[in-house]
This record gives C-alpha cells, sequence and structure tokens, in this order.
C-alpha cells in the first residue's frame, strides 16, 4: 500500500515513471518534470519530514530515500560522465529494456554494451562538509524540528552496534558493512570518470617534486579541528555554474550507499597498477580521495538546493519581507531584547557598559557590498584590556558561542602561530583543495585570543598565517595556496580580537576594557555569572535578535547623508588632523549598525548623535590610556 510520503522512501520510483512515460510518449523535459515534482513536494510544511544526514546516523537512513545535507562546499571535482540512458537485455526472452541512469550510481543488471540507444551524460561532483564551527545549540534546535522517522536500514546491517557520528570517525577504519543477499551490480556508472576540482580547477599538468604523498589514510577534510559529523559527495546534474566553493546550502537529494561502490574502487586500485601508465592518469591518492568508501562518505544525488543566507533555526530562510508576521512581531520587542543583552554583556564585560555597546554592533556586522577591493560593512572589534587570569577570555568565548550560530576560537599562541594550517591548499597528488581552518561560512564568529601570545620567534608559517588573518581582518578575502601561485577566495568572517595591550593585528575599532572588577575578584565574579541553559527562552530571544537586526535592510536619506556632511566639516573646522575621512567612515559603520541594532531600517538624527558620542566616549578612554601607558603602540 502506498504512503503519503511514498516519495521520500521511494524517489526513483518517481524518477523511474516520469523516465518510461517519456520514453513511451517519445518526449523531452522529463528530467525538468522531476525536479519540478519534488520542488513542489518540499514546502515548508513537509521539510521537516525529510530525514537530515545531520541529526540521523548512516546507518539508520534507508538508501535510495531522499535526504537532506546541511553542508558547505568544501571543493569541486571536474565533472564525470554516466550512462544517463542504457538498454538492459533480458537472457530469456531477449527484449531489451530502457533505463534511467540519472540519480544513481550503479547500473542495472544485463547492461547492453553495444546498443546504439546508449546516451552518455555529464554531471558535477561537490565535496561538501557539515558547516564548520557550527555550535551545539544549532545542532540540537535543528535535530528538535525534525519530524523524519527513521529506522535502522534493512539493506545491509553494520558488523557492531549503532553508535552516533562521533564514535563512528573516532575508529571510522574498523567501520566494515556487509552486504545482505541482493542483486549484484553490473558495474559503475561512469565509464570515464574524470575527477578533479572545478572552482579550483587544476592549474598544473604534474604535481610540484617537492609536495609530499598524501596520507594513507581517509581524511574527511574538515576545515576546523576536532569536527564531528558526514561528509559526502554531492552528484549535482543542472546549473552546477551556479554553485561557488565555500556556499553554504542544504541540499536534498537520493542518498546512495551502495557496498559496490567501494568494493569496485577496491578492484581499480588492483587494476590500474597493470595499466599503462600513459593510458591511467589517475594516482592511487586521487583514487581515495575522489571514490572513498560509502560507507562513511555517502554520495548524494542533488534534486533541489537552497542556499542559506543563515543558520539560525529560529529564523525563517525565507527573506523578511515574505514572512511579515514574524517581522513585525520580533521587530516590536528589538528595543527591549537589546537592553536585555546589553546588561548581560555587560555584566559579561566585568561592568564596561561602552564594551557591551561596541560588543552588539559587532555582532550583527556584515560585509553587504564590495566596492573595488574594499569590503562595506565589516566591523572587526579589538577588546584590549583582557584579563589574563580565570581563562577569562576561554570563558568569554563560551558565552558568546551560546549566541552566534556558527564559531570558532583560535588561541594565538606561537605554536598554534607556527604549526596551523589556516590557508587552503592544493594537494595536486591527490588533485583536490586541502582545508584550512579560515575556509569558513559567511557570518561566523573567528574568537581571536591575543592573550595566548607568548614571547618567541614566528617562523615562516607563522607569518604567513599572521598576514593571512590580517587580510580576512583588512579586506575579507582568503588567499588559497595553489603552490605556483595564489588564488584570492572573497570571505564574509566577523573577527572579534581578545587582548591585553592593543592588538597586533589590525581592526575596524579598538575599545580598551575597563573593568570594574579588581584582578583579585575576578575568578569569584566569573563564578557569579549566570550561563544559560541552551534552550532557555531568554538565549532564544538574544539568538534571534542578532540574527534578525543582520538581516535587515538599511538606507540612507538625501536629507541625513546632507547633514553627515555638515556635521564632518564643522568637526574639523576648529582641528582638520582630529578627524580623518578613515574616521567618518568608521562613524558611517558604527551609526549604521547602531540603527540596526535599534530595529530600524534608515539612519536618524538622534541615532546619528548617539553614534557620535559613543565614539567620542571611546575615542577618549583609548586617548586616556595612551597617556597612561604610554610605551604601548
Amino acid at each position: 500500500m502506498s504512503s503519503a510520503h511514498d516519495w521520500i522512501n521511494n524517489p526513483l520510483d518517481i524518477v523511474d515513471g516520469m523516465f518510461a512515460a517519456a520514453q513511451t510518449e517519445l518526449a523531452s523535459g522529463w528530467e525538468l518534470k522531476v525536479v519540478e515534482f519534488f520542488k513542489d513536494k518540499l514546502k515548508e510544511d513537509t521539510l521537516a519530514a525529510v530525514p537530515s544526514l545531520n541529526d540521523i546516523p548512516l546507518h539508520y537512513l534507508k538508501p535510495n530515500s531522499l535526504v537532506k545535507f546541511r553542508c558547505l562546499i568544501q571543493d569541486m571535482f571536474d565533472p564525470e560522465f554516466y550512462m544517463g540512458t542504457y538498454e538492459t537485455v533480458d537472457l530469456s526472452t531477449k527484449a531489451k529494456v530502457s533505463r534511467c541512469g540519472r540519480y544513481k550510481d550503479v547500473t542495472e543488471c544485463g547492461v547492453d554494451l553495444n546498443s546504439r540507444n546508449t546516451v552518455t551524460a555529464e554531471r558535477q561532483t561537490f565535496y561538501c562538509v557539515p558547516i564548520p564551527g557550527e555550535n551545539t545549540w544549532v545542532k540540537e534546535s535543528y535535530a528538535s524540528y525534525s519530524q523524519a522517522r527513521v529506522v535502522p536500514s534493512t539493506s545491509y546491517v553494520p558488523t557492531r552496534q549503532k553508535r552516533s557520528y562521533e564514535e563512528d570517525e573516532d575508529d571510522m577504519d574498523d567501520m566494515d558493512y556487509q552486504p545482505q543477499k541482493q542483486r549484484e551490480p553490473n558495474g559503475p556508472q561512469n565509464p570515464a570518470e574524470q575527477h578533479g576540482n572545478g572552482e579550483c580547477k587544476r592549474q598544473e599538468t604534474e604535481a610540484p617534486s617537492n609536495q609530499k604523498t598524501s596520507a594513507s589514510h581517509l581524511d574527511l577534510n574538515f576545515p576546523l579541528p576536532g569536527e564531528k559529523g558526514p561528509s559526502c559527495l554531492v552528484k549535482v546534474y543542472e546549473d552546477w555554474e551556479s554553485f561557488k566553493v565555500n556556499d553554504t546550502l542544504e541540499v536534498y537529494g537520493i542518498l546512495s550507499v551502495s557496498p559496490a561502490l567501494s568494493a569496485l574502487a577496491d578492484e581499480k586500485d588492483v587494476s590500474s597498477s597493470m595499466l599503462d601508465p600513459t593510458e591511467y592518469m589517475e594516482t592511487a591518492e586521487e583514487q581515495r580521495v575522489h571514490r572513498p568508501p560509502a560507507s562513511l562518505v555517502p554520495r548524494l544525488h542533488m534534486l533541489y538546493a537552497r542556499p542559506l543566507p543563515h543558520n539560525n533555526p529560529l529564523l525563517p530562510l525565507t527573506t523578511l519581507e515574505d514572512n511579515s508576521a514574524f517581522l513585525s512581531s520580533t521587530l516590536g520587542d528589538m528595543m527591549c531584547v537589546r537592553s536585555e543583552l546589553l546588561a548581560y554583556f555587560t555584566h559579561i564585560l566585568l561592568g564596561d557598559a561602552l564594551a557591551a555597546e561596541y560588543l552588539i554592533l559587532h555582532l550583527i556586522s556584515d560585509v553587504y557590498s564590495r566596492r573595488d577591493a574594499l569590503p562595506l560593512g565589516k566591523f572587526t572589534l579589538n577588546i584590549s584590556g583582557c584579563p589574563t587570569v580565570a581563562s577569562y577570555t576561554q570563558r568569554f568565548y563560551q558565552i558568546i558561542q551560546q549566541l552566534v550560530p556558527s564559531s570558532y576560537y583560535l588561541a594565538m599562541s606561537l605554536q598554534n602561530m607556527n604549526q596551523m594550517r589556516l590557508i587552503p591548499k592544493k594537494d595536486y597528488v591527490a588533485n583536490r583543495l586541502v582545508s584550512g581552518a579560515l575556509q569558513l561560512a559567511r557570518n561566523t564568529l573567528l574568537f581571536l585570543d591575543e592573550t595566548q601570545l607568548e614571547q618567541g620567534q614566528l617562523d615562516t608559517t607563522g607569518v604567513r598565517n599572521v598576514t593571512a588573518l590580517g587580510n580576512v581582518i583588512s579586506w575579507q578575502k582568503v588567499d588559497y595556496d595553489f603552490n605556483y601561485h595564489q588564488m584570492e577566495f572573497p570571505c564574509n568572517i566577523n573577527v572579534l580580537i581578545t587582548s591585553e595591550g592593543r592588538s597586533l593585528l589590525p581592526s575596524d575599532c579598538q575599545i580598551h576594557l575597563q573593568s570594574q572588577v579588581s584582578q583579585a575578584q575576578v575568578e569569584e565574579y566569573l563564578s557569579s555569572i549566570h550561563v544559560h541553559p541552551q534552550v532557555s527562552s531568554q538565549l532564544n530571544k538574544f539568538r534571534i535578535y542578532l540574527s534578525m537586526a543582520r538581516q535587515l535592510d538599511y538606507s540612507i536619506s538625501n536629507e541625513m547623508t546632507k547633514s553627515v556632511e555638515d556635521d564632518f566639516v564643522d568637526m574639523r573646522k576648529d582641528d582638520p588632523e582630529s578627524v580623518s575621512a578613515e574616521d567618518l567612515h568608521r562613524l558611517l559603520v558604527v551609526a549604521r549598525l547602531l540603527s540596526l541594532s535599534l530595529g530600524q531600517a534608515s539612519l536618524c538624527r538622534d541615532t546619528w548623535l548617539r553614534a557620535k558620542h559613543i565614539d567620542a566616549l571611546r575615542r577618549s578612554r583609548t586617548e586616556r590610556h595612551k597617556s597612561v601607558n604610554g610605551n604601548e603602540p
């Protein structure tokens, strides 16, 4: 008996049915009809019924069912060829049947290799990973909204007890799925597989002679150390030019985990050593990266993908204008929530209300546009004067971590700077982009703890890493290393720097922490800070507020533009050196963020005056601190 969710459990039946109908009617365009069918099914009220690779262990998902995956495109391989249409022959009746190869990795048995009706098609492969640095509260919220009902898959049985992804990856080399009796597939779909890097295509025909061979074990290539979760090879059938490396997506597609994929890859590893090297160009390392075991890196055949403007599960993914009820109800509470958040941050920042103001502005900042090479809207904040006792900066980060969807804490110790890989690098041996810690999704908070920096010498890697951080802060870009040259990738990363003195790195704004708590009392004070539970309604208010303020539209009227220009002229009358064009630019950014933080879509006179006031207080404090600590840069 068919169920209402057959399109989730057995999507290939839909695909094959539309293909068969098209063959009977000699009609074209059936592929578009398939995509439109699933797009129509995937409405807001049905999305929660689709199982998620992010939440559910792979062995609980039904092979060839419809699943979703919230991810970042970490790498792109070259297009591959597959049998889009082919014919099979029934050995007993000699009857030929047309088959569809779309959304599948393996063919049916009995392929007629001499058929003139075979059509070779092309598809693209993306290597996708979970969104780097996605915080626990986000994952738990998404999982709690899921209405998917799953049971352990019956198509294959793990040889050990069901466990979580985290446990799976700790000993992933031991993972071994044993297929039950089933019809053996005829072979891989892509007779002329060609792998590489799409956005970052192979720049040279040979690997540099000094490049080391790739590691023999399977590296899931997560950008951040210690990350957990599945990675996935996403097969894309149309409009793949519209996607870019580092895009964040929610992909809906057909799950393929056929054990035959691993067996065929192993057979190819053995047979390739017997082939003429001039006829077989793929290295063993490249095979391992591009055809990993499906039990560890499943294949997902994309039917539909929607870009993620954010990954806050508490907000709708559609534009705020399309959710007028949500927008109006949230805007009405913004002033109240802002006051509560300001008090909360003031407490965390040791009683410093001005620093709390600037922290709010920083957390809602966003690169909204680029003018030539200049990213507009960025607001890197340096909070100097941070205590080094009682692990203050780590505690500070843990609190911020509960408020933003994605974040990463980077202790700027000499060891980290000299040893970490921050910049992604092209591996020509395995023909892939090896990720680095700066390959982050948009609006990720990068928390740089400079209080961890000790005396010592930065080596070549350390200097390169510090330079990379400076480029992110100043230009919102990361220069990926392609060995023979660098390729510039724009980014949109919120960088928050905590330091004792003024940071060694550049920043858009520095504020010196004016603690109301003595050094001796910091530890006791911190222990009294109330950390809200993960699911508290108060925390959810703060989370919605910070994401909402970033999403709002903003404009400046011609009248306000004229008023700001007049103010700038007046400020420079008495002392032209006191206010520079750079100061005006920072003031305009502060005024924009202050307006958004108040739920205002345009700049008004009162907000402009308030922006000038808090900036004057900050500059005055900085000057006083400099006069007391004249030796500080």
